[in-house]
C-alpha cells in the first residue's frame, strides 16, 4: 500500500527545544536538562510520525519521553507535533538509536524502551540491519533499569517470533506478556465492516500510524512486553560508558 506524503512544517514553528542531533546530546549523558523537571525517562526507537511520543507524553505528565528517528525529516515531523502540542516532556532526537544506547546512555538509566513496528528489512541478506538484534537487545538490558520494560509490537510474524527467540537465547529478559488493547467498539465496528476511513478516522484510537494502517487493512499486530530482571546478566554488555 502507497504511504501518504508527508505533512508539511509550519514554518513559525520554534523546534529548538523539541528537535536534538546526535552531536547535540550532552556528554556525559544528562537527559533531565532537555526537559522541564526530572523524571523517569522513556525512550522510543523509531518513532515515526510521532503519535505514540505525543500520546503517551500528554498521558504519562510524570514521565519523560525520548524519541529517536534516523530519518531527520520524521524526526522533524515529530519535534512539530510535540511543539503544536506544547508538551514540555517529550523530544525528538534524530540519530541511529544503536549508537545512543551503545555510546551514551549508563547502566539502568531508562525506564522502559519502546519498539513499534520497526524495518522488517525483508531479505535475508539484510536482516542483520534490524534494530531488534543481538547487540541492541544486550544494550537495551544493559540500559533499562531492573524491573524496567521492553515494549515490541510488528505486523511481521517472522520478525517477532525470531525476535523472540534472540531475547530467549542472548539476554535474561522475562516474558514475553500479553498486551491487553482496549479497542474502541465504534472503530472495530468500522474495520470489520470495511467502513472506517483513514483519513478521517481518530488516530488517537491506536498506538501509532503504522498500527492503525496495519487494522485498517485487516493484518494482525503482534505485541509482546518484557521485563527486565533484578539479577540481570552483568556481562551483557562491557562498554563503558563516561
Amino acid at each position: 500500500m502507497a504511504r501518504r506524503s508527508f505533512a508539511s512544517i509550519r514554518g513559525d514553528l520554534d523546534l529548538m527545544h523539541h528537535l536534538k542531533g546526535y552531536e547535540e546530546l550532552i556528554r556525559p549523558w544528562s537527559p533531565n536538562i532537555y526537559f522541564e523537571k526530572a523524571a523517569p525517562l522513556e525512550l522510543e526507537i523509531g518513532s515515526g510520525k510521532g503519535l505514540f511520543l505525543r500520546k503517551a507524553a500528554m498521558e504519562q505528565p510524570d514521565h519523560n519521553f525520548m524519541g529517536i528517528e534516523v530519518s531527520l525529516r520524521y524526526a522533524m515531523i515529530t519535534a512539530a507535533k510535540l511543539c503544536k502540542a506544547g508538551l514540555k516532556n517529550a523530544i525528538s532526537v534524530n540519530a541511529d538509536a544503536a549508537k545512543v544506547l551503545g555510546e551514551l546512555v549508563p547502566r539502568d538509566s531508562l525506564e522502559a524502551v519502546h519498539v513499534y513496528f520497526p524495518d522488517p528489512w525483508w531479505k535475508k541478506s539484510h536482516r542483520k540491519r534490524r534494530i531488534l538484534r543481538v547487540e541492541v537487545l544486550q544494550m537495551i538490558e544493559f540500559t533499562v533499569r531492573p524491573g524496567g520494560k521492553l515494549h515490541f509490537w510488528t505486523d511481521v510474524q517472522e520478525y517477532y517470533e525470531s525476535t523472540l527467540e534472540l531475547i530467549a537465547q542472548h539476554t535474561t529478559l522475562e516474558g514475553p506478556f500479553p498486551v491487553e488493547v482496549e479497542d474502541d467498539p465504534i472503530v472495530e465496528n468500522e474495520i470489520e465492516n470495511d467502513s472506517a476511513d483513514l483519513e478521517k478516522l481518530n488516530p488517537d484510537c491506536f498506538h501509532t500510524h503504522f498500527e492503525r494502517r496495519t487494522r485498517l487493512n485487516h493484518k494482525p499486530v503482534y505485541r509482546s512486553f518484557f521485563i527486565v530482571k533484578e539479577n540481570k546478566n552483568e556481562g551483557a554488555v562491557q562498554n563503558e560508558r563516561d
